[in-house]
């Protein structure tokens, strides 16, 4: 068995479910002290975070990533946290997002620094176990003791699961920005026979909420898809058909490009509704900023490194959800790229990752590490 799936097993097995680390983190920190890398344990709140370093000089170059995983369901084929290779496939919660990853890092550290023990730069570990939870006491916390301690980064690799056919074809150089609304529009109550006594905010909303889905809200760019505004949730009436309800509630999300701002975002929604001449209240929460990497020093290592491994060309791409990317890029100043195994059946009842993408990914983090720092 080879050192990174024996590595990524031992991780598996740790049933880590979001924000218990349960150890995982001490696996890597014992292996990373074996190699001459200074650890800080940081915990905030009850999340368990570590930084660890090797070298002085700049530039740094960042591996981050999360030990904490999502809650595993029900009817796997496999015990989720007795991880199992079937047919070339390691099967098990956290294979792909991302303790495989977590592996690979390890093992390609290991080796850079033991066949370049005088490496130009510093090699960093930003690791949190809460990525997958409410993300409060884990990166974003990091990222402010360590600009709090004046700790430069220049690189960073985010271990997420990036790749979508094969190993490294899709690498994300930037995440868009999201912004969560709760939206209350009042009218007022009363029979439905009776509709001149009462204000339908049903009736209300529509015109309004056809104003916000027919805005176009920018127009992207090269790197982004114009901003998306979405409906999630309607909520309204009573539960009878004999009464005009009093309030009608929605909650939407944008998921939004470079190109705007959640400070625009908010005023626009807000001017369209106050067109409508609508009584409301409205709930903001911004749980993202946009953050881009364009194409320079770490995009062009990341992708050589996939070119000379895998003999593919990297696609960039800035689709998904977000990452933790979105606190290092602001806090940090930093480039910031993902690139990871598969994203298929990430979050999935029987999640897995392909045993010989774990040894590829490994060697992909190694030669990255070179083309920086060698």
């Amino acid at each position: 068995m080879s050192d990174t799936l024996q590595l990524a097993k031992d991780l598996i097995s740790i049933a880590s479910v979001t924000p218990n680390d349960k150890g995982c983190q001490r696996l890597m920190t014992d292996r990373l002290k074996k190699v001459g890398f200074e650890i800080d344990d940081l915990k905030f709140g009850k999340v368990d975070n570590f930084w660890a370093k090797h070298g002085n000089n700049t530039p740094v170059f960042v591996f981050a990533g999360h030990t904490d995983v999502v809650p595993v369901g029900s009817n796997w084929k496999t015990d989720p946290f007795e991880p199992t290779v079937v047919d070339g496939m390691l099967y098990g919660r956290g294979t792909a997002d991302m303790k495989g990853s977590l592996a690979a890092m390890i093992t390609a550290t290991e080796r850079f620094v033991t066949d370049f023990p005088d490496h130009k730069g510093s090699i960093g570990y930003l690791i949190t176990s809460d990525e997958e939870g409410p993300a409060i006491d884990g990166t974003v916390k990091v990222c402010e003791y360590l600009n709090n301690k004046g700790q430069n980064v220049d690189y960073c690799l985010v271990g997420e699961p990036s790749s979508t056919n094969q190993l490294g074809d899709v690498m994300k150089n930037g995440r868009r920005g999201s912004l969560n609304g709760s939206l209350t529009l009042i009218g007022k109550q009363g029979h439905i026979a009776y509709p001149h006594l009462a204000n339908n905010p049903i009736h209300l909303l529509a015109p309004a909420l056809n104003g916000l889905i027919a805005e176009v809200w920018d127009e992207g760019n090269e790197y982004f898809p114009k901003t998306s505004f979405q409906v999630s949730n309607i909520h309204s009436g009573t539960g009878v058909t004999n009464v005009i309800p009093g309030a009608v509630e929605i909650m939407f999300n944008f998921r939004y490009s470079s190109e705007s701002t959640h400070e625009g975002l908010q005023k626009r929604v807000e001017d369209i509704l106050d067109t409508h001449g609508l009584e409301y209240k409205i709930d903001w929460n911004h749980s993202g900023y946009p953050f881009l990497t364009p194409k320079g020093d770490l995009v062009s290592a990341c992708m050589q490194a996939v070119k000379t491994v895998k003999d593919i060309d990297s696609e960039l791409s800035t689709s998904g959800g977000t990452s933790d990317g979105r606190f290092i890029a602001p806090i940090l100043n930093a480039q910031v790229v993902e690139l990871g195994p598969l994203n298929a059946t990430i979050h999935q009842v029987d999640e897995c990752v392909s045993v010989q993408d774990l040894e590829d990914l490994s060697e992909i983090y190694y030669q990255i590490l070179k083309n920086i720092l060698a």
